[in-house]
């Protein structure tokens, strides 16, 4: 089945950037990183937060992008849904990399909507009720092991 849309989670950690902490250099920053990738932006909003955290979320017409930024570590948290096959949040990722200078960057991809076979969407549930036993005749075993010692102490 075909896959709905493409989630991209990338973590980035010590950002050499001084820009992290100024809200329109990271919004200057981000258009040119939707102009790169060919994606199109409805609106985006930038926050700056307690201890000058920001946050920015982009809507797009093929998505979103959210970006959380966190000066004092030193990392930034961005997150690109698409749901149009035809776009490249690759490219948008590589933009912000280069704006954000981060020494390692971490990212997780994601196909959501991979139904996959029926199978694939039952939930998996285990249950033992073997070990529950074990543990309730020890208990047994234990109480009358130690009632024998007191009967014999006396």
């Amino acid at each position: 089945m075909k896959i709905l849309a493409r989630h991209l989670a990338i973590d980035m950690y010590n950002c050499k950037s001084n820009k992290i902490v100024n809200a329109e250099l990271l919004q200057g920053s981000l258009q040119l990183a939707i102009e790169e990738s060919g994606l199109t932006l409805i609106n985006a909003d930038i926050q700056i937060l307690e201890g000058e955290h920001a946050a920015a979320l982009i809507l797009l017409k093929e998505g979103h992008i959210t970006v959380h930024t966190y000066p004092d570590l030193n990392y930034a948290a961005v997150d690109i849904f698409t749901c149009s096959d035809e776009s490249q949040p690759e490219k948008a990722v590589n933009a912000i990399r280069r704006f954000l200078k981060p020494e390692k960057t971490k990212m997780t991809y994601l196909k959501r909507g991979d139904f996959g076979s029926v199978k694939d969407m039952k939930p998996k549930i285990k249950t033992k009720v073997a070990p529950l036993r074990r543990i309730r005749n020890t208990g047994a075993k234990v109480m009358h092991l130690l009632s024998r010692r007191k009967t014999s102490n006396k």
